[in-house]
């Protein structure tokens, strides 16, 4: 086992907290769902393919973190649940953030964990970049139909799963890449788009006089998951054989990918700590871009753009605006 790969060793019990983790069937998002659900707490794993979020939890059920017998999982697990989320639909994602709102009574912790990386180029139903809908603009929208909720259940936490590769990233004055698109160029810039979200939000949240929710941005290090399947196809034959091969040494597995997201999820210390970027379960330093303040809220006005909502000055009533979404 590499020696360098940070644990998050927060003790915190979950009980009675409400988790919602996108694309949490496979990979960091199932082994956060793992050690979240084994804490006690009520995970809901919003998903694209219901069949395999059903296998997941039933795979979640049978078998806890590899150390199982850890103070935190002592006790008894929370639930585990599945709602339908196409990230790829705006429509999908507004239907999703009106049943959570209808079912749920409150919502703690949102991990914007589902991702795709360096596909071909390709356009949603909804006109979009199909890594700029899925990483971002998708994440954007349900955290702001749900934030609502999350102010209303008490403390709360938004994560927005990132990678180092936002440190390639610019904001391209055409978000779609309609003419300069590549495959590494479009998922530079998605990952980016994290990280200025979160800092962004955040600057927001605390200028509306808004407390109690608190937004993070992370990298959850280098993983063996099935993020890299399209490398074959958008670089060469075997790509993803000779990425693995390569970079061996430093990989990680799923579960050790996702300690920085339970680390920004249950961490006492991040407790009261917003709109920073985490590595290796501690606040690290993210590229120029994601630090500069004009940057970040061009992203946020071009995004509304995209989504056709009004970037009104006044938080609180533009979040009123954008539930009307789901009215």
């Amino acid at each position: 086992m590499w020696p360098f790969h940070s644990q998050c060793t927060s003790k915190a019990r979950l009980v009675g907290k409400t988790v919602v983790i996108t694309g949490a069937n496979t990979g960091i998002g199932k082994e956060t769902a793992r050690d979240l659900y084994r804490r006690g707490a009520k995970v809901i794993l919003a998903c694209r393919d219901i069949t395999r979020a059903n296998d997941a939890i039933e795979d979640i059920k049978k078998n806890p973190p590899s150390k199982a017998d850890r103070e935190q999982f002592q006790g008894n697990p929370g639930e585990l649940m599945v709602y339908h989320l196409d990230l790829c639909s705006l429509k999908s994602v507004k239907e999703c953030a009106k049943n959570l709102l209808k079912n749920e009574s409150a919502i703690h912790i949102l991990i914007n964990n589902a991702g795709v990386m360096m596909c071909p180029q390709e356009k949603t139903g909804d006109g979009f970049d199909l890594q700029l809908q899925t990483n971002h603009i998708g994440h954007f929208l349900l955290t702001l139909l749900l934030l609502p909720k999350m102010q209303s259940s008490g403390h709360g936490r938004i994560l927005n799963i990132s990678s180092c590769v936002h440190l390639f990233g610019a904001v391209y004055e055409d978000l779609n890449m309609e003419r300069t698109y590549t495959p590494f160029k479009a998922y530079a810039q998605s990952k980016l788009a994290n990280v200025l979200f979160t800092k962004e939000l955040a600057r927001r949240l605390q200028e509306a006089n808004i407390h109690g929710v608190n937004v993070y941005s992370l990298h959850p290090g280098i993983i063996t998951t099935e993020l890299g399947r399209h490398f074959s196809t958008t670089m060469f034959p075997g790509a993803s054989t000779v990425f693995r091969s390569l970079m061996r040494p430093i990989l990680k597995n799923p579960e050790q990918g996702a300690q920085t997201s339970i680390y920004c999820s249950v961490a006492e210390e991040a407790a009261n700590e917003t709109g920073l970027y985490y590595k290796e379960c501690s606040v690290a330093t993210p590229q120029w871009r994601a630090r500069d303040p004009e940057i970040a809220e061009n992203l946020w006005n071009q995004t509304c753009q995209l989504l056709k909502l009004e970037p009104d000055k006044n938080f609180s009533r533009f979040l009123e605006t954008v539930s009307l979404q789901i009215v």
